[in-house]
């Protein structure tokens, strides 16, 4: 006789659980099951007595970070104020295969000392994020250097290379006919291992590294552990509010630039970017983020709006008193029309052409730029609009005299 079939009533979500998980939520896409299944993953842990273990791997294959890389931190950080055991991976190991993701070309393999090197500056800037004495900090290739042969097999033998060449790194290059390593197949693979090796409730990362993730979801229940959950967040687009932000595109913003360049980055941001900074790049709740949005879609102005964000990027890294003075600064230069207190000297020792005085205090790349910035209207000295830029300037006073070129660029001129 067929026994009936028994329902598995799940147990409700406590409210102050599903709150916790809604504001860890903020900004992302979570895999399965989204802000549910986060809430779920936490009342699990909380009933066994422990915290989450929250992942993130890093592949330090170069020395300085932006507030691009800096989202994932961020977000480690607020679940890191939750109470949840954050794991910071250094990709030891697999920064020597250099992931594909969104690649058309093989990564030149980096040497354990070059990786070793980099993830020291690395960690020093992530500990202007995270609190790393609460951060569990361990490098893959502890695990996977070790791995025989045998080993590689048997995880080779859980994914099937149709499995693989789905990832969309992969599928561009063959629809390109552009080479392929036979080693960068086995990225996925171990940054999947990695969330077997540490037992990883969730793993974070941009949405480049979705496949990646995934594979670590899909690889654990062989090895007898529940399946990690993906938390993705969008890609940081740079300050020219189109390209993702990066060195390459001179478009980033360093956690390294001083107060002044960086307030004065985060100014150059495109309106419509506002909000996704302020959600993906300032300690700011959700609540007093959505209060930002409510004004600015009551008529608030942006500027004063993107004010507020480069204070609290700054604010950040440099502290409350630097942010403040970066503020002052802006306003005295850009709203009141003042030179700034501190600018740069340049030496003039005999007259020059206004072009070639330009091009000697480095504020143009040629004499056609020089001049053409100042035929554009874009050089004053002492305030005054130039307009010849063939234009002799004698030896300056006493008091010196300042070069404007632009908004943001001031030299001071001495006499010798």
């Amino acid at each position: 006789m067929t026994q009936p079939k028994v329902e598995t009533e799940i147990e409700p979500v406590t409210q102050d659980i599903l709150d916790e998980a809604q504001e860890l939520s903020r900004g992302a896409e979570i895999l399965p099951e989204g802000p549910t299944g986060l809430a779920r993953k936490i009342q699990s842990a909380r009933k066994a007595g422990r915290v989450l273990r929250v992942k993130l791997g890093v592949d330090p294959t170069s020395t300085d970070l932006h507030l691009g890389h800096a989202v994932v931190f961020r977000k480690l950080r607020r679940f890191q104020e939750f109470g949840h055991q954050i794991v910071l991976i250094i990709g030891g190991f697999t920064a020597q295969i250099g992931d594909p993701s969104g690649r058309n070309s093989t990564r030149p393999p980096l040497t354990r000392e070059q990786v070793d090197a980099n993830a020291e500056t690395y960690l020093n800037q992530m500990g202007i994020i995270l609190d790393m004495s609460k951060t569990e900090v361990v490098n893959n290739a502890d695990w996977l250097s070790p791995m025989t042969l045998n080993d590689v097999l048997k995880l080779a033998s859980l994914v099937t290379v149709n499995q693989l060449l789905a990832k969309e790194a992969f599928g561009d290059r063959l629809e390109k006919q552009l080479p392929i390593g036979l080693h960068e197949l086995f990225y996925p693979l171990a940054q999947g291992y990695d969330s077997v090796a540490i037992k990883a409730d969730v793993e974070l990362g941009g949405t480049d590294q979705r496949f990646n993730i995934l594979q670590g979801r899909e690889l654990q229940p062989h090895y007898g552990l529940e399946q990690q959950l993906a938390l993705l967040l969008p890609l940081l687009e740079g300050t020219d509010g189109i390209q993702k932000m990066s060195k390459s595109y001179n478009n980033y913003i360093g956690l390294k630039d001083a107060p002044d360049d960086m307030f004065g980055k985060c100014m150059r941001i495109p309106d419509e970017l506002i909000l996704k900074y302020f959600e993906l790049t300032t300690t700011l709740s959700g609540a007093e983020i959505d209060q930002i949005k409510s004004a600015l879609e009551l008529g608030g102005n942006p500027k004063d709006a993107k004010e507020e964000l480069a204070r609290q990027v700054v604010m950040q890294y440099h502290g409350e008193s630097f942010a403040d003075r970066a503020l002052e600064e802006w306003k005295r230069v850009h709203s009141q029309r003042l030179a700034p207190e501190e600018m740069p000297l340049q030496v003039v020792k005999a007259p020059m052409q206004l072009f070639r005085l330009i091009l000697e205090a480095k504020l143009a790349s040629s004499s056609s730029e020089a001049k053409r910035l100042v035929q554009e209207g874009g050089v004053r000295l002492d305030g005054q609009q130039a307009k010849d830029p063939n234009f002799e300037v004698g030896v300056p006073g006493a008091d010196g005299m300042v070069l404007q070129v632009g908004r943001r660029k001031f030299v001071k001129l001495v006499g010798a």
